[in-house]
């Protein structure tokens, strides 16, 4: 049985896969198209289409240069991990978890958040900021500093 990793890897694009990934995005980017794997013995597996679906995000991500890291929804983050999918520095994150922002539950001495958890909390705060700007962006077009470029 194999036993996962205790934190999200990343995984970048080699210089020397770049074609090979640019291939396989294409073929994944047609709807049409209906993968197969072909173990060593010959045996064909037909990719159900929520792994193909995730493939295509994947291997298209990939493709443009983003780096890729899978997560488990129900994985339990260390406060490092969390503040580093926020892309803010620890003791905020820690500030965010006194503060009750997001839930988080206490292993020994160590606070652990849940993936979920933490998306939920970036979603709520896509939202406020969102609702704060919106105004802002209004008023600017009322005053004639905001253009809209296509």
């Amino acid at each position: 049985m194999l036993k996962q990793k205790a934190s999200p890897e990343s995984v970048i694009l080699q210089e020397k896969e770049q074609e090979s990934i640019a291939q396989l995005a294409q073929i994944l980017s047609r709807e049409s198209a209906q993968l197969k794997l072909v173990e060593s013995n010959g045996k064909e597996i037909i990719i159900p289409p929520s792994v193909y679906k995730l493939l295509g995000q994947v291997v298209g991500a990939m493709a443009s240069g983003q780096a890729i890291s899978l997560v488990l929804h129900n994985r339990e983050l260390t406060t490092q991990e969390a503040a580093d999918i926020l892309n803010v520095s620890r003791p905020f994150l820690v500030k965010l978890l006194e503060k009750g922002e997001i839930p988080y539950i206490k292993v020994g001495s160590h606070r652990r958040i849940l993936f979920q958890d933490l998306m939920t909390y970036k979603q709520q705060r896509k939202v406020q900021r969102r609702q704060l700007l919106d105004p802002l962006i209004e008023m600017t077009e009322e005053a004639g500093l905001y253009e809209e470029y296509d």
